[in-house]
Formats: C-alpha cells, sequence, structure tokens
C-alpha cells in the first residue's frame, strides 16, 4: 500500500501538526474496514485525532483511496471550522479521485519529482 499526500494537503497537515505516522495509521485503519466514511468513487472521510484531544474533536481527511492499493491524502479540515465539504467540492474530489486512482507508477514519479505528490514513508 503507498501513501501520498498532495501540496496542499501537506501544508495543512504541517500547520495542525498532524504526522505522517498518524497518516498511516488513518489508512491502517481504513485497510482493516474502519472507514469513517466512504463518499462514493474512490473518496473516504477518515477522522485524525488533534494532539491530546481525541479523534471526536480533530481533524477529517478527504483520501482518494484503493483499497490495498493507494491512498492520497487530498483535503483537511477542522470540525470546528468546517462542518463537511459541499456536494461541489465532492463532485471535483471525485473526479481527482479518478484521476489519481488510474495513474501508472511512471505518473506517480513524475508527480513526486514535480513536488505535487509527497509519498508518506512508514520509518518505523
Amino acid at each position: 500500500m503507498r501513501v501520498f499526500k498532495n501540496k496542499r494537503f501537506k501544508k495543512f497537515a504541517r500547520k495542525q501538526g498532524i504526522s505522517d505516522e498518524q497518516l498511516l495509521e488513518v489508512v491502517r485503519r481504513a485497510e482493516i474496514g474502519q472507514i469513517d466514511a466512504d463518499l462514493g468513487g474512490g473518496v473516504i472521510k477518515q477522522r485524525v485525532e488533534r494532539q491530546g484531544e481525541g479523534k471526536r474533536s480533530g481533524y477529517r481527511t478527504i483520501i482518494l483511496y484503493r483499497s490495498q492499493e493507494r491512498a492520497f491524502f487530498v483535503y483537511g479540515f477542522a470540525k470546528s471550522e468546517q462542518e463537511n465539504i459541499s456536494v461541489e467540492e465532492l463532485a471535483v474530489i471525485r473526479e481527482m479521485a479518478e484521476l489519481y486512482l488510474m495513474m501508472t507508477d511512471k505518473n506517480l514519479k513524475t508527480m513526486i519529482d514535480n513536488a505535487d505528490l509527497w509519498e508518506v514513508i512508514n520509518h518505523v
């Protein structure tokens, strides 16, 4: 399973203090069927806990997801700042999922080389 984050999500995670280890844990939960919300079209929503406060008051992440293959963190928000994504945003994200989840390894390498994607590596 390869896990990535896009430029927008990388900035969000850094600002909120969300570690790569937390992201990998979110994907592990999805891999065992613990998905907070399946939004259809290869898009899921998963909670990430805020340090010291738990998942309920934490962050929501939007992930382009194909089980046992790839996960792309593309959008994040604090529940206290935004209840959910709009129907319009979801439509755009589903289009992204269609493109991202079909990418070849060569396409992925190009996006990583261009700093449009970063691979989340397990450092343990």
